[in-house]
């Protein structure tokens, strides 16, 4: 295992930190909720040892414990177990600035229009892209940041098990997807987002490790779930105020009856509904210092 773990970090600094020229990260500190889990568990093993009769409940408290720590991990917008940016800070929101971030991609169908429509309202945006989908269309990639916008960091695999990972297995993912995108653009990502915002206790260390920060969002219309225009419209509006991040979806988007990605029927109204309320969409990292 040790050796295991110096070989990852060593895969990290080569393709990471060496290629994309990120600097030294900052030391992981766990959250109160994470550091009573520490506490928790280490006082349930010794009271196991010096009174095994109260074994039970000390197995019934982290068991307790852990069932704490999941409902903070399914809960997208929590900041239980890490620092987690559901919102741009008040000099955005001074400026009247807010995010569009769009998941799943690239797609080579809802990419490049969603980029024309962008373009056509002079807003930019935060591409979260998934690693492997990088690498089949690298060309969209390095479109979208000549495009002005910004690439950011969706994983490797982009699977359901995310949420499972080990500490090793979550290195592998993100470090993997880091570099993937470091490389394609010469812009190295500083946000990640996993897959519907599901996390567990390991990942604020990864992302510490990799220099990367959580980022979910203030709202989201569920454009991959919903093909109807109206409702995913409705629910990205609704109280949309300066300093929002809105969720969208540029892959794996659900259609419209017509057949198209619900997100392209979706975004002209709202980027319309962003001008009239005077507001401007910006990067996350133009935002966020």
């Amino acid at each position: 295992m040790p050796g295991d773990q110096t070989a990852a970090n060593t895969s990290y600094k080569s393709a990471g930190e060496q290629a994309a020229g990120a600097a030294r990260p900052p030391v992981w500190r766990p959250t109160p909720l994470v550091a009573f889990s520490f506490a928790l568990h280490g006082a349930a093993g010794a009271l196991a040892v010096v009174a095994p009769a109260l074994w039970p409940w000390a197995l019934g408290a982290v068991a307790a414990n852990h069932a704490v720590l999941t409902a903070a991990g399914l809960w997208p917008r929590a900041s239980l177990l890490g620092p987690n940016l559901v919102r741009l800070p008040p000099p955005s929101v001074a400026q009247r600035q807010i995010a569009l971030t769009f998941d799943d991609g690239p797609d080579p169908e809802a990419t490049p229009r969603v980029l024309d429509l962008l373009d056509a309202a002079g807003a930019r945006a935060s591409f979260f892209c998934i690693g492997r989908r990088a690498r089949q269309y690298p060309a969209l990639v390095r479109e979208i940041v000549a495009r002005g916008h910004r690439v950011e960091n969706h994983g490797d695999a982009h699977t359901k098990m995310f949420a499972t990972y080990g500490l090793r297995r979550l290195r592998a993912d993100i470090g993997g997807a880091q570099a993937t995108l470091a490389d394609l653009t010469g812009q190295r990502p500083r946000f990640f987002r996993p897959l519907g915002g599901m996390r567990t206790p390991l990942l604020d260390p990864v992302l510490t490790r990799l220099d990367l920060r959580l980022a979910s969002w203030t709202r989201r219309g569920f454009d991959s779930v919903h093909g109807d225009p109206a409702r995913v419209y409705g629910r990205l509006v609704r109280g949309l105020a300066p300093g929002d991040i809105l969720l969208l979806h540029d892959g794996d988007a659900a259609r419209t009856r017509e057949g198209k990605p619900v997100t392209l029927a979706v975004l002209p109204r709202l980027l319309t509904a962003i001008r009239e309320a005077s507001m401007q969409p910006v990067t996350l990292a133009e935002a966020v210092p």
